[in-house]
């Protein structure tokens, strides 16, 4: 599935990944190829994203994320600093 993670400044990743969990604002979750069309607010927290080639992990604030078609797009407020963590 093709993941896109946005901020309102740059786009962080963008390419082909095996699976993605979210912060969702009521718990994790995770997507894999194939899953059913979805729409989600994200809490503050790690976005995870792996593929054979990678195991890559952010910090992001708030947001949504879009699932259609193997198309994952998700939308956030920021990255967090390590030295703005609370």
């Amino acid at each position: 599935m093709y993941l896109e993670i946005i901020t309102p400044d740059k786009r962080v990743f963008e390419g082909e990944v095996d699976s993605a969990t979210f912060p969702g604002t009521d718990g994790y979750f995770q997507i894999l190829n194939n899953h059913a069309a979805l729409i989600s607010t994200l809490g503050k927290g790690p976005i995870s994203y792996k593929s054979k080639k990678f195991d890559e992990r952010i910090e992001v604030n708030r947001g949504v994320v879009e699932v259609l078609n193997n198309r994952v797009i998700a939308l956030v407020e920021s990255l967090v600093d390590s030295e703005d963590e609370d």
